[in-house]
């Protein structure tokens, strides 16, 4: 059942109604904006696409509460989403799917690939395929480059106008009273006419991503039979509509032509993914007070009202694990891992309960053979190293992410745990190395500069230290002027 929605959500003007908000909003965060160029009568290009992107990104995860830092909703979303993308159109554009903890149910798109999923539609979806159907979606309007051909259609669009925009992305983020006065501010002739446009775009992303699901191997029904449902639902919430219906316009035309496609094809029954389930377990352990989850799978178990028993004995011990009830939180785990298959989600959670009770050296061999297992899980990473670090084997984890740095080199969050552990070691200069990685992954390039002018006077660095960092810095440097002088 989809619940109700409640209160607007907060940054629901990050989806594809944002022209709506053009020049409505005064332009006070001007000064924490990408420069976009001169946009008036010209092409958006991808360079620019992706420094807003970034931008508002890193506003997300500096300043909205509801943002979701969880590495393994983050892994699975990334994980469904990459094998997505890999069916789309431009297979090798880069994408970054990102959790917010909000019950309503929506998802948006926004520049240079970065999608945003609420909780509330991974609880509201029925099955994998469904989910899949929605970010398939997504990913067709970006692909599809829809934002930048709002831009590039009205002409008179000037880079004042572009910044403004920006400025109210930021604005709508943490005041979504700001984003109705904004939409309510444009012209009624204005707001028609996008109205009109967003219906061609949302016709040509049902297409897109109908693609994308059948090649990826999904259901194709699980996106008619998602919106479809989302529609019946709708009726009951008079004016109050879910937010995602709002941002993307609905018909039964829409959902008609999602049909007719779907009757070309054979039926074909595509079983979820254990990740799906624990991933959607872990969520419902986290709403409410933890005596609340307890007692909410506590229940579910006992009456047998689950689909899949695993993912609920995860969730209850995830529920315990709020609750520092960490013996019985091992037991329920002993017994999950001992089914016939495990996954990542499962063994992460046994190491913590493990370590909590006392048994180090437990936890990290738990964590070394999962990561045997399950090479591709990067969470199982990010304790692994986190729990060298609090035990005081610094060397030992400085090494271990060393390689894992070599490995994923587009991964924020080793770099920082890299910095730590040079940092513990007194390795300063290798600490704010690799400190400007991880500013440099997250589009703050001065700060990136900054962090490698402080590694060139830190002590202790040998000659070769010395040359990377300074061939390092010249080189973003270069990149520095190189983006001025497209200003």
């Amino acid at each position: 059942m989809i619940a109700p929605m409640g209160k607007a959500n907060r940054i629901a003007a990050l989806t594809l109604s944002l022209p709506l908000l053009l020049g409505s909003v005064p332009l006070q965060a001007q000064s924490d904006l990408p420069e976009l160029g001169d946009a008036a009568g010209a092409e958006l290009s991808f360079r620019t696409e992706s420094r807003i992107g970034q931008e508002i990104m890193n506003e997300i995860r500096l300043r909205e509460p509801s943002y979701l830092d969880d590495p393994e909703v983050e892994a699975y979303l990334n994980q469904l989403g990459g094998r997505l993308v890999a069916a789309s159109p431009d297979p090798g554009m880069s994408f970054y799917f990102f959790p917010l903890q909000d019950p309503m149910i929506n998802a948006f798109a926004m520049f240079g690939g970065y999608i945003g999923v609420n909780t509330g539609l991974i609880l509201a979806v029925q099955n994998e395929s469904e989910l899949a159907g929605v970010l398939a979606h997504e990913i067709a309007h970006v692909t599809q480059r829809h934002l930048a051909r709002i831009i590039e259609k009205q002409k008179q669009i000037s880079t004042a106008s572009l910044l403004a925009m920006a400025a109210a992305l930021l604005a709508a983020r943490s005041n979504a009273d700001v984003a109705g006065a904004a939409v309510a501010g444009a012209s009624a002739g204005a707001a028609q006419a996008q109205l009109g446009f967003s219906r061609d775009f949302e016709r040509e992303a049902d297409r897109i991503g109908f693609q994308i699901l059948e090649k990826a191997g999904f259901d194709v029904r699980g996106m008619s039979a998602f919106f479809e449902r989302l529609q019946r639902a709708t009726r009951s919430y008079e004016n109050n509509a879910p937010v995602y219906l709002r941002t993307h316009p609905l018909n039964i035309e829409r959902i008609s032509d999602m049909q007719n496609r779907e009757l070309a094809l054979p039926y074909r029954q595509v079983p979820d993914s254990m990740d799906f389930h624990l991933v959607r377990a872990r969520l419902q352990a986290m709403r409410g007070t933890p005596a609340e989850a307890e007692g909410h799978f506590r229940t579910l178990l006992q009456e047998q009202r689950v689909a899949h028993v695993q993912a609920a004995r995860y969730g209850l011990a995830v529920a315990l694990a709020r609750q520092k009830n960490w013996r019985e939180a091992e037991q329920i785990l002993a017994g999950v891992r001992g089914q016939p298959a495990s996954a990542p989600m499962i063994e992460r959670l046994y190491a913590e309960a493990r370590v909590s009770r006392g048994d180090v050296a437990g936890g990290l061999a738990v964590l070394k053979e999962a990561q045997g297992r399950f090479p591709n899980a990067l969470p199982l990473v990010y304790s692994y190293a986190e729990l060298l670090l609090q035990s005081g084997r610094h060397e030992e984890a400085q090494r271990f992410l060393d390689l894992q740095v070599q490995r994923h080199a587009q991964d924020v969050r080793l770099y920082l745990l890299q910095a730590r552990a040079y940092a513990a070691r007194g390795r300063l200069a290798q600490q704010h190395r690799a400190l400007a990685e991880a500013y440099l992954l997250r589009g703050q390039l001065p700060a990136a500069i900054e962090q490698l002018e402080i590694a060139q006077k830190a002590k202790g660095s040998d000659f070769y230290e010395l040359s990377a960092i300074d061939a390092r810095l010249r080189q973003l440097k270069r990149r520095q002027q190189e983006e001025a002088n497209r200003k």
